[in-house]
């Protein structure tokens, strides 16, 4: 198979990683392939595609079956070295001639695998197969090239199957996002970009869309799994409507103004969130690490002696620090000084347009501090005159 993506690549962690290509692509050269066969009467073993990248693919053709007005074929996945669970995986496109369409009319549906959507506020509306809005114009506009240049006096009807996608489906943020049946066929630039933010945030602000369409404007928002169990095991909130923002704090709060969200609860352990008290937006290790030094400071600010200081500093985990300040006996002033520094940074970065409440939480203690957005002003004075 040959890509011609040799040229592009990125560089993550000194490591040269090299670009794959969407679902949506896929879709798109499979349906432009069974259409040329049906259509033109061409022998079709690789087929061109363009992508809305400007990159050009050169993509084989996989499993062919023909009939007098049917031809189906499938294209494999490649996801570069980006780590997507649906690479290698077959996307298939049935093509039909269909005498009750129009000249030039294309009509795309979702088969096996190819899950539809069940919530407001996602690309797609509620009952229509999850085939995004790029990906559809790239099928339509190719299938049609093809009826145009044989000039079918027919239109063509184009069926997308992912034999594998309601096993996947599992793996993904479908369930999460109330897409059931199997995978999205996605893609806004046709090609993965190894490892990148977008997809990620792409999910988030899917996520946010949702709720709003369902009129929650009040989101519930962890970093991770730890949140996640925080929130079901101690707090009365639905564990279900929870967004993961992974790393993206700064990057979340940014989508979430942008889309008109009124107020936002997050719940974080104190290993990620101490960085948000220090300012910094973006929690992963290689963006900034300075959790032993911004505990210390608040230790400090607690009331921390500089032997407690010292030890604080010496730690290699957050765990470990929370440990000090509690047989120093000042841990409850110390996470409530963390809490409310966290906050007017969180609010700071949302521009005001937020009302953000914050939990705390540590593995070993549970719930360290909490301020709601209601009583900030309050927490604040009555914390840092402490």
């Amino acid at each position: 198979m040959e890509h011609r993506l040799e040229d592009y690549y990125t560089i993550k962690e000194g490591r040269k990683l090299r670009y794959g290509y969407t679902t949506g692509s896929c879709a798109a050269a499979a349906a432009k392939a069974a259409a040329a066969m049906l259509f033109l009467g061409e022998e079709i073993t690789e087929v061109y595609l363009l992508t809305p990248k400007g990159i050009s693919l050169f993509l084989t053709v996989l499993d062919i079956t023909k009939e007098d007005n049917y031809v189906k074929c499938a294209v494999k996945k490649d996801a570069g070295d980006d780590p997507d669970v649906t690479d290698g995986i077959l996307i298939y496109a049935a093509v039909t001639r269909e005498s009750r369409l129009k000249a030039g009319q294309v009509e795309l549906l979702g088969g096996v695998g190819v899950g539809r959507v069940t919530r407001p506020g996602l690309d797609q509306p509620v009952g229509s197969e999850a085939i995004n809005s790029v990906p559809r114009e790239m099928i339509e506009k190719e299938v049609r090239e093809i009826l145009h240049k044989s000039h079918a006096k027919e239109g063509a009807k184009v069926v997308i199957e992912v034999p594998e996608g309601e096993a996947l489906a599992e793996k993904t943020f479908n369930p999460r996002l109330g897409i059931k049946g199997g995978i999205s066929i996605l893609g806004t630039t046709g090609i993965v970009v190894p490892m990148s933010e977008e997809a990620l945030l792409s999910s988030i602000e899917a996520q946010i869309h949702m709720h709003l369409a369902e009129g929650e404007s009040h989101l519930l928002i962890t970093p991770g799994n730890y949140g996640q169990a925080f929130i079901r095991e101690h707090t009365d909130f639905d564990y279900k409507k929870v967004i993961q923002c992974s790393n993206y704090v700064g990057k979340t709060l940014d989508l979430a103004a942008a889309c008109g969200v009124s107020r936002i609860t997050f719940a974080a352990h104190i290993g990620k969130f101490i960085k948000v008290a220090g300012g910094i937006m973006d929690t992963h290790s290689k963006s900034a690490d300075c959790r032993s030094e911004l505990m210390a400071a608040c230790a400090i600010r607690a009331g921390a002696d500089l032997r407690t200081a010292k030890a604080i500093l010496d730690t290699s985990v957050t765990e470990e620090a929370v440990a000090i300040l509690k047989k120093e006996n000042i841990l409850k002033p110390a996470m409530e000084i963390v809490a409310v520094r966290a906050q007017e940074h969180l609010c700071h970065r949302a521009g005001g347009k937020i009302a953000i409440d914050l939990i705390l939480f540590s593995n070993r203690e549970g719930k360290l501090a909490e301020v709601n957005a209601d009583i900030k002003k309050e927490v604040s004075v009555k914390v840092l005159n402490r």
